[in-house]
């Protein structure tokens, strides 16, 4: 049998695009537990996960409350998928232990003082924000929305000694503003259960969280990424039906006025077999954004969403990984996406990180008759996209959202990333091509790579010793490899453009002499690049496409002609494809061959576009490409590698920008890419 989970007795009927339904639920959390159990021997044991050798926590030499943080992650995380099932069945067992009574126990000695297992209070430790704090919130969102799991079992007398510590945690020093939602949740749940809590700090937090809100539903958090849904939405929505309504109706009514908001756009992340995209920081947190699904049938006016459609999506998110052998190591959800990668990951994670992904599964909270079990299964837009490409602009967030009908794929095109980090700076990502890591050597996937060949970059002057007679450090062995933009800036979208701006290097070092302006027409499988450099100084730049997995040990093929005006290189592994044109603005194309680098495999294919400027004064230059991709085996048409039948560049536009250009495709559509006030559109 294979080693991964699998849909027994699917219901084509109801769910007849992926064979799930509440029962289905049920024995996918059973099988994830029950690998996990492994590591649990008796009801007296924690449950504790082996550590995982690279970045992640704890580390040899690390102070014993590290160790304690990961065993109460564990805990807790768990429980994410452990208090659903005791939900629907208070009797059910894993590998023969009792789950209710496994949890109340471990809980029970976590939380009280003197116990071999017990967490240590705020004040044993220097003044700090600990891990702690996130699991407190993660327990506590549970326990408000299904306190008859463990809660119940205790007396008063045990409540009260708990009670204690929870109390010390939930009113301790918090940071940034997804953590005050932690303290928000554990706080409340003591109120709601009689214990006494400091409601001006309460309200603080709560005043703090409300104001990040940025539009569209979504909340500034660091940059703009899955936190909105699975902590401001998730999160924010089991505190209202459980607290908020009842003590504090404003802001509670602000909470749910975001959820409706998002709700809007937020089928439009996932692929149309339901697939998650590998985007921003956590990503082994996977399928924690479907738990917006669930909620979305908490909020007071029902789900924006058609349930048919959601239990779909959800669905096939969830089985995404859970059906992957590789998606397992030791037992338990590996660190990484589609297994064990170190480079999407970061140092506060540790083994038992990646069950919060199991939030979904709050869906056996709702009734067996909540239309997201009874509704058949649907595709919602996909069904009549046909061949069209659908597009949704967030404006405040800076995100636009493309679901290719051709492809079943979808898109997250961020223009808001303040800083350098390929979860977040990536041109764009796909469902079904997983971002690769920077490769320093040029050909990075679906980003500009830069390498400065400035000769004062080179030898290792300071490039401003010549204005003020002063140097400063410049290494110059940092300048021999490729790096990727330092931030993206969002500039709107314009007559169907989309604007955006890579800056390669930030002022004040070099001032604007680095930017890259960025237009995309989005065509059906693909995206028109119509991008500005505005490079100053001697460089050389790569564009990549999407890896390409080599799965089983097979290489992709790739092929590479010139017709016309147009150069082109295609790459192809068994059920996906992908084409590279270019028009103008580029000297050759290429293909790389990585090792270690893709989410699915150890080797892998990118093909890209490079060009040398070694002028001491570059001219600006548009750079105009053609980036394809599809799901099947099918050769490509000559149509298909054609979209574009004539380009005008303009040296200045009628509305007096400095290069710009009409793009007329096959199908006589025309788009005018205008650069005009770029600067001044930008936003971060």
């Amino acid at each position: 049998m294979k080693n991964a989970f699998e849909v027994k007795d699917p219901d084509f009927d109801l769910s007849p695009f992926t064979g799930m339904t509440r029962k289905h639920y049920i024995d996918c959390a059973k099988y994830v537990l029950g690998r996990a159990f492994r590591h649990v021997d008796s009801l007296e044991a924690p449950i504790v996960f082996p550590k995982v050798p690279g970045k992640t926590y704890p580390h040899p030499g690390a102070p014993d409350w590290r160790y304690r943080s990961a065993e109460f992650e564990a805990l807790e995380r768990s429980f994410t998928l452990a208090a659903p099932l005791i939900h629907v069945d208070p009797g059910v067992t894993i590998n023969n232990i009792k789950l209710r009574d496994y949890y109340s126990l471990q809980i029970y000695n976590t939380f009280t003082p003197g116990h071999p297992n017990s967490l240590p209070l705020p004040e044993e430790l220097p003044d700090a924000t600990y891990q702690y704090t996130c699991e407190f919130g993660g327990l506590f969102k549970t326990l408000l929305l299904m306190p008859d799991t463990v809660w119940s079992t205790y007396t008063q007398e045990q409540k009260d000694e708990m009670a204690e510590c929870i109390s010390k945690w939930g009113h301790h020093r918090t940071t940034q503003n997804n953590w005050r939602i932690f303290n928000i949740v554990t706080l409340s749940f003591l109120k709601k259960h009689g214990y006494e809590v400091d409601m001006e700090l309460l309200k603080s937090h709560l005043l703090w969280v409300t104001s990040y809100h940025s539009g569209d539903g979504w909340y500034l958090e660091q940059t703009y990424n899955y936190y909105t849904v699975s902590l401001f939405i998730v999160y924010g929505t089991i505190w209202n039906r459980t607290f908020g309504d009842e003590y504090f109706p404003e802001i509670s009514e602000a909470i749910e006025e975001s959820a409706r908001k998002l709700m809007k756009t937020y089928v439009n992340f996932f692929a149309r077999d339901g697939y998650i995209n590998m985007w921003a920081r956590s990503i082994c947190y996977r399928t924690w954004i479907s738990g917006g699904f669930t909620v979305s049938f908490m909020l007071k006016d029902g789900s924006p969403v058609d349930p048919g459609w959601a239990r779909r999506l959800c669905s096939g998110s969830i089985l995404q990984f859970v059906t992957r052998e590789e998606f397992y190591q030791n037992d338990v959800p590996c660190l990484g996406f589609y297994r064990h990668t170190e480079y999407v990951l970061q140092n506060y994670s540790c083994s038992a990180s990646p069950f919060i992904m199991f939030i979904p599964f709050i869906a056996l909270a709702l009734p067996e008759d909540a239309p997201f079990w009874t509704a058949r299964e649907n595709e919602g837009i996909w069904e009549g996209l046909g061949d069209r490409s659908h597009v949704e602009v967030l404006n405040n967030p800076g995100l636009v959202l493309v679901n290719h009908g051709k492809t079943g794929t979808s898109e997250i095109i961020p223009g808001k990333v303040y800083y350098d980090d390929h979860n977040y700076s990536k041109l764009v990502y796909n469902t079904h091509f997983p971002w690769e890591d920077h490769n320093p050597a040029g050909g990075t996937s679906m980003e500009y790579s830069f390498r400065s060949l400035d000769p004062r970059d080179v030898r290792g002057d300071d490039i401003n010793f010549y204005l003020t007679g002063i140097a400063e450090q410049n290494l110059s062995g940092k300048n021999t490899h490729f790096t990727t933009s330092q931030s993206m800036l969002y500039n709107g979208v314009r007559k169907d453009v989309i604007y955006r701006q890579a800056i390669m290097r930030k002022p004040p070092n070099n001032g604007v002499g680095y930017i890259i302006d960025l237009a995309e027409i989005v065509i059906p499988g693909g995206v028109i690049r119509v991008d500005r450099s505005r490079m100053a100084f001697e460089h050389e730049l790569t564009l990549g496409h999407f890896g390409l997995p080599h799965l089983n040990g097979r290489k992709a093929g790739v092929r590479q002609f010139e017709d016309g005006s147009r150069k082109i290189i295609t790459a192809s592994i068994p059920g996906r494809r992908l084409a590279l044109i270019a028009y103008h603005g580029w000297d050759v194309l290429e293909s790389i061959t990585h090792e270690g680098r893709n989410a699915e495999a150890d080797e892998s294919t990118v093909i890209f576009a490079r060009k040398k400027r070694v002028q001491k004064n570059p001219p600006m230059e548009l750079m105009i490409t053609v980036l394809l991709h599809q799901m099947d085996d099918r050769e490509w048409t000559e149509e298909e590698l054609a979209p574009i039948r004539h380009v005008e560049i303009m040296e200045m536009t009628p509305s007096h920008s400095a290069l710009g250009a009409l793009i007329t495709l096959r199908d006589g559509k025309r788009y005018e890419v205008d650069f005009k006030d770029m600067d001044g559109y930008r936003s971060c």
